[in-house]
């Protein structure tokens, strides 16, 4: 019987733990930026958590190899502003967190947490 109590409090410890650098993760960001370009692909994905996961198509100059950045969004609210903007070059905002555990926050580790649409005249923000 001591050896149970023992086990359930190892365990206890353990998920706490794994708990914590879970949070300080999500709370704790790597890098922050921004990625300019034309939104390809937005789709909720996942069979148990579903997260936003998309493409852009980040173009310098017309007529180049466009770079793709993956991306997940976790805000219903940014994932809505990102389809409404679909085919318009505009400026993701994002953060990006290195070591999650699993994909369950999402596939990527670059969160985006802004949208800024282009002013095309003046090529601004």
């Amino acid at each position: 019987m001591k050896i149970i109590g023992s086990l359930i409090g190892i365990l206890v410890v353990v998920l706490l733990l794994l708990a914590g650098y879970t949070w300080g993760v999500l709370n704790w960001s790597y890098s922050v930026g921004d990625r300019a370009g034309y939104v390809q692909k937005l789709s909720k994905k996942g069979w148990v958590c579903k997260t936003w996961e998309g493409e852009i198509a980040l173009v310098t100059m017309p007529g180049t190899v466009a770079e793709k950045f993956y991306f997940t969004v976790r805000d219903e609210s940014i994932a809505k502003q990102i389809n409404d903007s679909i085919g318009n070059r505009i400026v993701l905002e994002y953060e990006e967190h290195v070591g999650l555990p699993t994909t369950c926050f999402g596939e990527t580790g670059y969160f985006i947490t802004g949208i800024k649409a282009i002013n095309i005249e003046s090529g601004n923000p």
